[in-house]
């Protein structure tokens, strides 16, 4: 009984899985697919100053550098969430959302990607270490797990500070909803700690 809850969970939440595939796929192939997306969380507001920063493209590994929904239901298994997918990779998205919830506390004067804009009086690096849900066997709920490591390069100095920022969620069920409002509620604590963090550092 256990093992066929197991099957049943995981069945759900994975892009391909043997034995999980129907007929019903080849159905649904030309559907459009849902796209979903993240939202910033400003950090606290305060004086400005007139100083720049950019936010590089995040570092990634593989499986997370994709507009697909990673799953990992083990350490060794990289899987997708059938149905639904980011609304750009998950690197690019990431970047923006840093880059407007840094530029929400209005306390620099231009906060952009490094793809383009002024000299930059500081550099924002990050490597994405986790962006996942990892399912269980015992639960329907879902874990969801984000962890992201952030190094400031200060031009006026050559100094680099670095912080690591983590944060983790449940969704409620393995629905593609349940487990994007997941996410959000990871990085919701994240975001502002980051952007504050930046503001504070450049």
């Amino acid at each position: 009984m256990k093992s066929m809850r197991r099957r049943t969970i995981l069945c759900g939440l994975l892009a391909v899985v043997p034995g999980c595939a129907t007929l019903g796929a080849l159905e649904s192939a030309s559907r459009p697919m849902p796209t979903f997306e993240l939202t910033p969380v400003p950090g606290g507001g305060g004086r400005q100053r007139p100083l720049t920063l950019v936010v590089a493209r995040p570092d990634a590994p593989a499986a997370v550098d994709t507009d697909r929904i990673l799953v990992k239901p083990d350490p060794l298994a990289v899987a997708y969430l059938p149905n639904a997918r980011w609304s750009d990779d998950a690197p690019m998205m990431l970047q923006s959302i840093v880059v407007r919830s840094i530029a929400g506390t209005g306390r620099l004067a231009h906060v952009g990607p490094a793809q383009g804009g002024p000299v930059a009086d500081a550099v924002l690096l990050l490597r994405i270490d986790s962006f996942q849900a990892e399912p269980t066997a015992e639960a329907v709920s879902v874990p969801i797990r984000v962890a992201l490591a952030a190094t400031l390069i200060r031009d006026r100095d050559q100094q680099l500070v670095a912080r690591d920022f983590s944060g983790s969620a449940t969704a409620a069920s393995e629905s593609a909803g349940d487990v994007v409002s997941a996410f959000q509620a990871a990085l919701d604590p994240i975001l502002p700690s980051l952007a504050d963090w930046a503001v504070n550092a450049v």
